[in-house]
């Protein structure tokens, strides 16, 4: 594989650090709040709703989740998710790199559950219910690991990895894990096309982005290439650049003192009114309340993926 497909598979946030790779988040979003734009990265993740009803989406696959129920999302997995109605939306996830779980020699564990699922031949269920037992299980060890990462007790690092360990244990018993090391060759020919779509988008969102340079890429038809764009994200290509320079914006209206004008022209938009427009219509408040605190609720949710 060459630099620039593996460059595909990666998102540039960094979920905790090289010693512990894994952080945990909380997100609370207020009613008409876009949930998760259409993402990937390295970390595998479970997404596990508290409030609000959504349809997730991982590759090619579409569900509706409920309050309790969770999403295991594989390494390298394309994910969004939908708000189904105008309502609050809360969740928590839990973003971890593979990496952690390995042992520091070739051992049983590693040839009986880390390398499965590494190889995605036994992994968890995509959607965990609390109608099936045993993976109510999965979802109480989530929920503990939850809450021991927001107390950061002295060893809550072991307790975090040896929970995940736990959790492999269980789906090992027969019938339980899913293989996903074969997948559909169409669907695989569709997420790379979004992939490579959508790194063109991150490489260059600071400058002009026209939906012909963007068909090009595949390549399609600009009509077509339009159509195929919003099947896979449910976004036009004009709204889903539009949204990521957003989620650049806030990022720079937190961490910055400067001047609004100067951050709209730095994340590709060339109208400072119409870049507040957008902002307020994504974030639900001005780039001046947001950067004040009053859209911390929202950005939060914007920022995490």
């Amino acid at each position: 594989m060459d630099r620039t497909s593996q460059r595909l598979l990666k998102e540039d946030r960094v979920h905790g650090d090289v010693m512990f790779p894994l952080a945990a988040y909380w997100i609370e979003l207020p009613a008409g709040t876009p949930v998760l734009d259409t993402h990937w990265h390295e970390e595998a993740e479970f997404f596990l709703l508290l409030e609000g009803e959504i349809m997730f989406q991982v590759d090619t696959d579409y569900f509706p989740l409920r309050p309790g129920e969770a999403v295991f999302i594989e390494s390298g997995d394309i994910h969004a998710a939908y708000a189904l109605k105008d309502s609050p939306c809360r969740f928590c996830a839990l973003v971890f790199h593979p990496d952690l779980l390995a042992s520091a020699q070739y051992d049983t564990i590693q040839q009986t559950v880390i390398l499965p699922l590494l190889e995605k031949r036994q992994s968890f269920p995509r959607h965990i219910s609390p109608d099936i037992p045993w993976q109510l299980e999965l979802l109480r060890h989530l929920e503990r690991m939850m809450e021991a990462y927001d107390n950061k007790m002295p060893g809550f690092e072991a307790f975090m990895k040896g929970t995940l360990l736990i959790m492999l244990s269980q789906i090992a018993i027969e019938g339980r894990s899913v293989n996903r090391s074969q997948s559909e060759s169409a669907d695989t020919t569709k997420i790379n096309r979004l992939k490579k779509v959508i790194l063109y988008i991150q490489d260059n969102y600071q400058e002009p982005i026209r939906t012909r340079d963007l068909s090009e890429l595949i390549p399609m038809s600009e009509g077509q290439f339009c159509r195929f764009f919003k099947a896979m994200t449910r976004k036009t290509p004009v709204d889903y650049i539009n949204s990521y320079r957003i989620r650049q914006a806030a990022d720079l209206l937190q961490q910055t003192e400067r001047k609004i004008s100067d951050i709209a022209l730095e994340v590709g938009f060339d109208n400072v009114s119409y870049f507040i427009k957008v902002f307020r219509k994504a974030m639900k408040c001005s780039p001046s309340e947001f950067r004040k605190g009053q859209g911390q609720v929202s950005a939060q949710g914007q920022l995490y993926p």
